[in-house]
């Protein structure tokens, strides 16, 4: 069965790491802006990718970054859990577009 306060969504995608990194960039300054989200960016290796750790009272994360997908994990608290269909839908639009439209891979 799911765990409805946890949001795990898979973006595969053909940018590269590079522009990947770009693109994760982008993500964390909209989410600072516009979510409040205290984001971290760590530089990994190549093969390994790199991690966005993003957080705010209700919610923390990880974005994985590499050259061919995003994975992005939350756990949410009790109020945004209620939302969580509607913050996924708000996700997988913005990595739409910053990695362009792939089908998208959720779970849970």
């Amino acid at each position: 069965m799911p765990d409805d306060n946890t949001l795990h969504i898979h973006r595969p995608h053909t940018l590269g790491l590079p522009a990947a990194r770009q693109a994760a960039h982008q993500w964390a300054e909209k989410a600072q802006s516009k979510f409040d989200m205290q984001c971290t960016y760590a530089e990994g290796t190549a093969d390994a990718g790199d991690t966005l750790h993003f957080s705010r009272p209700g919610m923390e994360g990880t974005l994985q970054v590499t050259g061919e997908r995003f994975e992005l994990q939350a756990e949410l608290g009790f109020l945004f859990a209620a939302f969580k269909q509607r913050i996924a839908a708000e996700i997988e639009e913005q990595f739409d577009k910053l990695l362009g439209a792939q089908p998208a891979q959720r779970t849970a």
